[in-house]
């Protein structure tokens, strides 16, 4: 859900005119969303805005946190870690990126969500760090909706096998499911991937509650509101198109 943008400072302001065009794309997103929600969905329906913020320099994400944002999207292990320091720290942080087993213990006390859950392994990984830091973790379960080679998430075939296994992991809690939709995809794929969604919930598993679909980025994000996405993804659209970070 939008939180009304505010006019930035004359410091948070950078010569480039970068932050003001932050503050512009925020806007319009949020009307976006607000207007695929009137359109689509109940009144009463929350809407999260993500931003992806995969190399985004801090300073600019902290300025998007001031104007509202409250989620981040993580997309490499490494990349958080040598930025996560100087982040405003009211923000939640969500992991969205291919999560390898061996990297968990770098992000298991620092990130609110794992959001690309895949596998058993992996769910177990996450389920022992978790029970080791005392503490209880927030997934979602990553669907490769259009079955592409280059992108992680489980076949949709075998999420009912995950499911259960995940679910009786203590220190795991299923809160939905995300996707990826191959870009200029047609309805049917957002729709199959709701539909999956609503057979979830209804199916009522212990340790399983399906509140967040996350599902639409930058070029999709009205369509997958649209088709029952409660969690949009999105960087392009709100920082400006991707530039690598030095160093």
């Amino acid at each position: 859900m939008c939180q009304s943008p505010v006019q930035p400072s004359p410091k948070t302001t950078s010569p480039q005119g970068e932050f003001g065009e932050v503050l512009e794309n925020y806007k319009r997103i949020c009307e976006n969303v607000e207007n695929a929600k009137a359109k689509y969905r109940s009144s009463d329906e929350n809407i999260a805005i993500m931003a992806v913020t995969k190399t985004v320099a801090p300073e600019k994400i902290n300025f998007a946190i001031s104007q509202g944002i409250t989620l981040l999207g993580e997309n490499r292990v490494q990349e958080y870690l040598s930025k996560k320091d100087q982040y405003d720290k009211t923000a939640q942080v969500h992991m969205i990126g291919r999560l390898q087993t061996n990297k968990v213990k770098y992000i298991i006390n620092d990130v609110a969500m794992i959001q690309s859950v895949d596998s058993v392994k992996l769910a177990k990984e996450i389920n022992r760090l978790a029970a080791k830091n005392n503490r209880i973790m927030d997934v979602l379960l990553e669907i490769n909706i259009g079955g592409e080679e280059s992108k992680s998430g489980i076949a949709a075939e075998g999420l009912d096998e995950l499911i259960y296994e995940a679910a009786q992991l203590e220190n795991l809690r299923i809160k939905g499911l995300m996707a990826i939709p191959p870009i200029g995809c047609g309805e049917d794929m957002f729709d199959r991937m709701h539909s999956i969604f609503l057979r979830v919930k209804e199916k009522a598993v212990p340790n399983v509650s399906m509140e967040t679909l996350s599902m639409g980025m930058s070029g999709d994000y009205e369509l997958a509101i649209k088709h029952g996405s409660n969690l949009v993804r999105i960087g392009t659209a709100l920082f400006g198109a991707r530039k690598y970070l030095e160093g």
